[in-house]
């Protein structure tokens, strides 16, 4: 689904707004609209308000008394991930509210309206979708752990004073007939009563004494912050007054009593025990009818990595995302303890890790025995620990360097090796191993490497100069990517080769007629990293040293690349080049480079597509630089394009001080 919103959907017509309360105006959805409506709104005044509080009651008079059109604003039915973030929807009446049963609401007339064929396909989808992804109105929480009952119905409370008990003719009272009724009508099953989070996430208070209820044999009360899919999914019948999980029992075809009158009820979908609404019982829709105009007609959505409006096929793929990405390591069930990370590492580590509980510590004896920990590329873990997660630069890392202080948009998290140590298994080797890709994944994968290659992005995307094949040279050009002397991935990938110098010489003996470049790592150049204890031996060993040139114009040019482990030799393969590795980088040993030391764990054949899907979409973790969030690598590189364009030429005034002191502590030592 485009992340732009469809050509035929009607946008409101906002014409000149008049905001009753200030922070409608900063609505990422109504920043949206105020977009698309530049320059062609009319002078019409609006009034925009908060739904039945003070702002809407306020927008609904003045545009009484005045003769001018009004909004009633609410939170969409995908709110977001954390309550705290940014809303990603926003539902808007002209009519009155959709959890407002005494009036009719802009929803209503939407649900009576027949759906057309196509309409009716996207809806299905749209159902499908929704329960692959199993997305609920807030995201954050994960499922729940503890043990569900073979058979059991589900009671929903909600917090006492909700404004959609009173608007949708219920009382107090309605939360124990509901209780009642699953213990009348189910007499053989389980009672689950689910606690409205706010309970206990903001210690409101629900319509039940669960100190009474804790003893009762037949009720099993959930009491703790969890996402509500698993209790729906399993149920035999779901009871609600009014709350929006009653629509979401609904996708997922289960029985739905309720017994207030929320916008969901009174259409032949549901068990209603309130007879006090009778004009919507005229007309019986169908779930597609209801889903679609609640989830796509009411609704207007905002694509959080660039703020505009977009469909909500594209919100429920994001907020998929991000739940499958938060989930990745509970099965660990234990805290994490992120260990010997910098001040400036802190944040990203939780972003990076986001849905995690992480305590920082600076040595791995204060990491509890209890706990996972967390550590960075190949250091030492502790030897008592739940598990380890090692942590590492991607392959799409950044513009500009780590070393440098660069924020990063990838990293990998690594729960049984990491990439680079070839001596055991790591997380990438068993994907590339085991892996089966669809064919829509495959093609997913060569689009993405296609982008790359287009683009010119590389894993730091800097800025260099031209470099040109020399004239008049019919021999092959080799290209002999130097990397840091002391690189962990020459120390645990490489055994016979371990030195540039070594490289290089051995490059030479084999290629007599040869012209040999040689790259310096980046680092080693801006004086990051130390320089090799022979580097003044390296200009003898080949034909030309270049400094500066962009690499990726100089993979272009060349016909074959010569390494150890760099990454340059993946990026030179993915651009179709012939690679020769003297180590065994994650990229080898799987019938696509010429293996100088093949690694006889590694015995699959792959094709180009193949080694992308595992190396740039299964494996590494991304998080866009614009919402902070977890993010797909096609968003990573388009962002790497806007920060390469934009990027300035000269390097920051902090950051040369920073080079200037790195170069200080590396001469000392």
């Amino acid at each position: 689904m485009s992340l732009i919103i469809k050509k035929e959907r009607q946008l409101p017509a906002l014409g000149s707004p008049e905001f009753t309360s200030r922070p409608i105006r900063q609505h990422p959805v109504i920043q949206a609209l105020l977009r698309c409506a530049a320059g062609h709104s009319d002078d019409r005044r609006c009034w925009l308000g908060w739904g039945k509080k003070r702002s809407g009651l306020s927008a609904q008079t003045k545009a009484e008394q005045n003769q001018e059109p009004f909004y009633l604003l609410e939170d969409g039915f995908i709110r977001s991930v954390e309550r705290e973030d940014a809303p990603l929807s926003l539902l808007m009446d002209d009519c009155g509210i959709y959890y407002d049963a005494r009036s009719p609401s802009r929803l209503e007339k939407l649900i009576e309206q027949p759906l057309e064929h196509d309409e009716i396909l996207r809806a299905d989808a749209l159902i499908e979708q929704w329960k692959a992804e199993k997305v609920s109105k807030y995201n954050a929480s994960p499922e729940y752990s503890g043990e569900l009952p073979e058979n059991y119905v589900l009671v929903i409370d909600q917090v006492a004073g909700d404004s959609s008990i009173e608007y949708g003719l219920a009382t107090p009272d309605s939360f124990q007939q509901a209780l009642e009724a699953a213990l009348n009508e189910y007499p053989e099953s389980k009672v689950l009563l689910k606690v409205h989070p706010d309970a206990f996430t903001r210690s409101r208070c629900g319509h039940f004494d669960l100190d009474k209820l804790k003893n009762h044999h037949r009720i099993q009360v959930i009491n703790e912050a969890c996402h509500p899919v698993k209790l729906i999914k399993h149920s035999s019948h779901v009871y609600v007054v009014t709350s929006q999980i009653g629509f979401e029992a609904l996708i997922w075809n289960k029985k739905v009593t309720c017994f207030g009158m929320p916008f969901y009820a009174g259409w032949g979908l549901t068990d209603d025990r309130s007879d006090s609404l009778n004009r919507r019982y005229k007309t019986p829709v169908t779930l597609q009818q209801l889903v679609f105009s609640a989830l796509v007609k009411y609704a207007y959505y905002t694509q959080p990595e660039t703020g505009e409006l977009c469909e909500v096929e594209s919100i429920i793929s994001w907020v998929g995302l991000q739940r499958r990405m938060r989930e990745r390591f509970q099965y660990l069930n234990a805290p994490m303890c992120a260990i010997g990370f910098s001040r400036w590492k802190k944040p990203f580590v939780r972003q990076f890790l986001a849905g995690y509980s992480i305590r920082f510590v600076r040595n791995k004896n204060k990491c509890p025995s209890e706990a996972v920990a967390v550590v960075w590329g190949s250091k030492e873990a502790p030897d008592a620990c739940k598990a380890v997660l090692r942590i590492e630069d991607g392959f799409l890392r950044s513009s500009g360097l780590g070393a440098d202080l660069v924020r990063p948009l990838s990293w990998v998290i690594d729960d049984l090796g990491i990439y680079y140590d070839a001596t055991r298994p790591s997380c990438l080797e068993k994907i590339l191993s085991e892996s089966q890709w669809s064919e829509s994944e495959l093609e997913r994968a060569e689009q993405l490497r296609t982008s790359i290659v287009k683009s010119k992005l590389s894993k730091y995307n800097l800025s260099g100069s031209d470099w040109k094949r020399p004239k008049n040279i019919n021999e092959k050009v080799i290209l002999v990517p130097g990397q840091v002397p002391s690189d962990a991935s020459i120390r645990l990938g490489c055994q016979d080769i371990r030195t540039n110098s070594q490289l290089l010489k051995i490059v030479r003996r084999n290629n007599p007629g040869s012209y040999i470049v040689y790259k310096p790592h980046p680092d080693v150049v801006a004086g990051l990293r130390k320089k090799d204890s022979d580097w003044n031996e390296l200009n003898s060993l080949c034909d030309e040293v270049v400094l500066n040139a962009d690499g990726m114009h100089m993979l272009e040019q060349i016909d074959e690349v010569h390494t150890m482990t760099s990454l340059m030799g993946f990026e030179a393969l993915i651009r179709e080049k012939t690679v020769y590795c003297y180590g065994q980088p994650f990229y080898s040993g799987w019938g696509l480079t010429e293996d100088y030391t093949p690694n006889i764990r590694r015995n699959r054949m792959l094709s180009l597509q193949q080694l992308c899907a595992g190396s740039l979409i299964d494996y590494p973790v991304y998080v866009s630089r614009c919402s902070g969030a977890y993010s797909r690598p096609e968003i990573t590189v388009q962002e790497l394009i806007f920060c390469k364009l934009s990027r300035s030429g000269k390097t920051l005034l902090w950051k040369n001080f920073y080079r200037y002191f790195s170069k200080l502590i590396l001469s000392k030592k």
